[in-house]
């Protein structure tokens, strides 16, 4: 039995001043919510509680400033204000009314008490997939860098609508069974809507009487997206009333298929990442398996370094792996390759052009083709880490043939080839390898040997660097 409170709603956070009732929640908690509160009302606030107070970090809520994510602005802010790190919204760039909706979210998220972030479309952005891959692909590395600064989760407002369209759209488009799993797909990125519809959510924004921005690219058929939700579904619903339902089932049993192929990769093979876009695995791990093993195995492999390879290009990975070749590589798309050497095959992106030379930074940061250097505050303990005098500057370039790294340990001058090749690095990765040079010498191979140069000495002034894989 519900207990009517006379309680009125803060001014401070925008809502409505009416009575309100205090709803339980199954983790012993209670939220406030309008008298005579609907089975709409609680499911809502019930989900939005349950992944707020699941396992992980903070939560970051991206709100687009539309119907589904000022519900989700809304739920979590009652349930769960203290678990919201920030609130991210992102300006498509796409005229007034995409500046218009971020300006609405940052103050409907400060009514509410919210810290809130904007981000904008860069300058430098390739619409060479179609404007909607250009815009998700910008919005998802605005939301994954906000994340990473707060530590936080990321949760979107996505519904069970979005998900049976998702997968409709993967299908016309000839999508293998990892793409079809589409938002069901194990992520890092929370979802707690993701069983709800839609009409659920616009039921609970009448209930709250919540404002949002309608946005006007949602009735141009000139995206896939709005021909399947406002042509193309309604035509299938007339011909099979059971379609929607099916589309459901169809990513929930790609994405158990999905999560049943990593499990067994973790379990199976021997997957070797030596930074976050690079995938490494032994050819003699892969020698038995069919075309088709090979194709889902490579689509899966793929996803770990942050590539989503279509059905050609598992389809050239699988063949390029049956050759077993030694040495060589194919090129895929997006510039990224695979590549054979020493036993392995090495998934990553294709070498860049020469970055050339450059001196080390005196303090900060500097990008230097893959690779990133830093001065740190004190010495490291592995070959990504040097500390230097400076007599002379310091300079970072590609190895070449016949460098030598000076006296290193119990090693006297010895080929920088050879450090390179005991520690595993191979093929097109070697080519692009960095040095660094002082006068003359090449005195620390990054994340490989440092000679005595570039060693911590107790008693002389040092600086120190720091040298990471851009990638990681």
């Amino acid at each position: 039995m519900h207990v009517i409170v006379l309680r009125r709603s803060k001014d401070t956070v925008g809502f409505e001043a009416e009575p309100e009732v205090l709803i339980p929640l199954r983790d012993g908690r209670a939220v406030y919510f309008p008298v005579m509160p609907s089975f709409v009302g609680h499911e809502v606030l019930e989900r939005a509680n349950r992944a707020a107070q699941g396992p992980g970090g903070p939560l970051l809520l991206a709100v687009s400033g539309g119907l589904d994510s000022m519900v989700l602005l809304d739920a979590f802010s009652r349930v769960a204000p203290d678990r919201i790190a920030v609130v991210a919204t992102f300006d498509h760039g796409t005229g007034a009314h995409a500046t218009r909706a971020a300006r609405f979210v940052v103050r409907e998220a400060r009514r509410r008490g919210l810290a809130v972030t904007t981000g904008g479309m860069p300058d430098a952005v390739s619409a060479r997939n179609g404007l909607e891959a250009m815009w998700r692909e910008a919005r998802h590395r605005f939301l994954a860098d906000v994340a990473r600064a707060y530590g936080a989760r990321v949760v979107t407002a996505h519904t069970r609508d979005d998900q049976i369209e998702t997968v409709l759209m993967r299908e016309l488009r000839g999508s293998g069974a990892r793409g079809l799993a589409a938002l069901a797909a194990a992520s890092e990125i929370e979802r707690p809507f993701l069983e709800v519809r839609r009409s659920t959510l616009e039921a609970y924004a009448k209930e709250r009487r919540l404002s949002w921005e309608e946005d006007p690219s949602n009735a141009s058929l000139g995206f896939l997206r709005n021909r399947i939700r406002h042509e193309i579904l309604p035509a299938l619903r007339r011909a099979d009333a059971s379609i929607e339902d099916a589309l459901w089932t169809v990513g929930e049993r790609a994405a158990r298929w999905r999560s049943e192929l990593e499990q067994w990769i973790d379990e199976q093979m021997t997957v070797r990442q030596p930074d976050l876009a690079t995938v490494v695995v032994a050819q003699a791990e892969l020698a038995t398996l069919s075309e088709s093993s090979l194709c889902a195995l490579w689509g899966a492999l793929a996803g770990r370094a942050g590539l989503a390879l279509d059905r050609r290009g598992t389809r050239r990975c699988a063949t390029f792996t049956m050759k077993m070749p030694d040495a060589g590589a194919i090129p895929l798309a997006g510039g990224w390759m695979l590549e054979a050497g020493s036993g392995e095959l090495m998934l990553r992106r294709a070498p860049s052009a020469d970055p050339g030379v450059s001196e080390l930074p005196a303090e900060g940061t500097m990008q230097w083709g893959g690779f990133r250097f830093s001065v740190a505050e004190g010495p490291g303990v592995d070959g990504w880490s040097a500390a230097m005098e400076q007599p002379a500057p310091m300079v970072v370039r590609r190895w070449r043939a016949g460098d030598r790294l000076a006296p290193s340990g119990t090693q006297g001058r010895r080929r920088v080839k050879r450090y390179l090749s005991d520690a595993g690095v191979i093929g097109s990765e070697r080519a692009t390898w960095p040095v660094v040079e002082q006068g003359g010498e090449v005195i620390w191979i990054p994340g490989v040997r440092r000679s005595d140069a570039a060693t911590a000495r107790s008693g002389r002034p040092l600086r120190y660097y720091l040298c990471e894989r851009a990638g990681g």
